[in-house]
C-alpha cells in the first residue's frame, strides 16, 4: 500500500522543496526542504520540520529561536514535486534575520532593495 509520503516526487538527493506559507494572508515566508523523514514527522507533529543540507539532520523550525510553523494545511502541486504548507508563525519572524518573511529583497531599479523590517535582531533570536 501506497503511503502519502510515498505519493511525493522526491529528487535525486531524496528531497523536495517546501513552502511555508502564513496561512491567514497566503503571503509567502520562506522556502525549505523535506526528506522523508521530515515530511512525515511535520505530519506527525503539526509543525514545521526541515531537512538541513548543511547540516544533513533534522531541523524543528524554531527549535532555537521559538518562531516555530504550527501547521495548519498540507498540499502538494499537481506535478507532487512541491510542497505547500499553510502555517501559523509563531511569534511572526520566519526568517533567520529577523524579519517576518524571508523574502524581504525586491528588484527595483535594477538592484535588490530590502523592503521588510527587521523585527528582532540576530543576537536577541539566537544566543550561542
Amino acid at each position: 500500500m501506497q503511503t502519502i509520503v510515498d505519493e511525493i516526487k522526491w529528487n535525486e538527493a531524496g528531497l523536495v522543496p517546501a513552502i511555508a506559507q502564513q496561512h491567514d494572508t497566503g503571503k509567502v515566508l520562506m522556502v525549505a526542504w523535506m526528506n522523508r523523514q521530515a515530511l512525515q514527522t511535520t505530519i506527525e507533529e503539526g509543525r514545521a520540520v526541515y531537512y538541513s543540507r548543511s547540516r544533513k539532520k533534522l531541523w524543528r523550525k524554531g527549535e532555537e529561536s521559538g518562531h516555530i510553523q504550527k501547521l495548519k494545511e498540507l498540499r502538494i502541486d499537481c506535478d507532487g514535486d512541491v510542497v505547500l504548507m499553510q502555517v501559523e508563525q509563531v511569534g511572526g519572524i520566519a526568517c533567520h534575520t529577523g524579519r517576518h518573511a524571508c523574502f524581504y529583497k525586491r528588484y527595483e531599479n535594477g538592484r535588490w532593495n530590502e523592503v521588510e523590517p527587521i523585527l528582532k535582531d540576530q543576537a536577541e533570536i539566537y544566543k550561542t
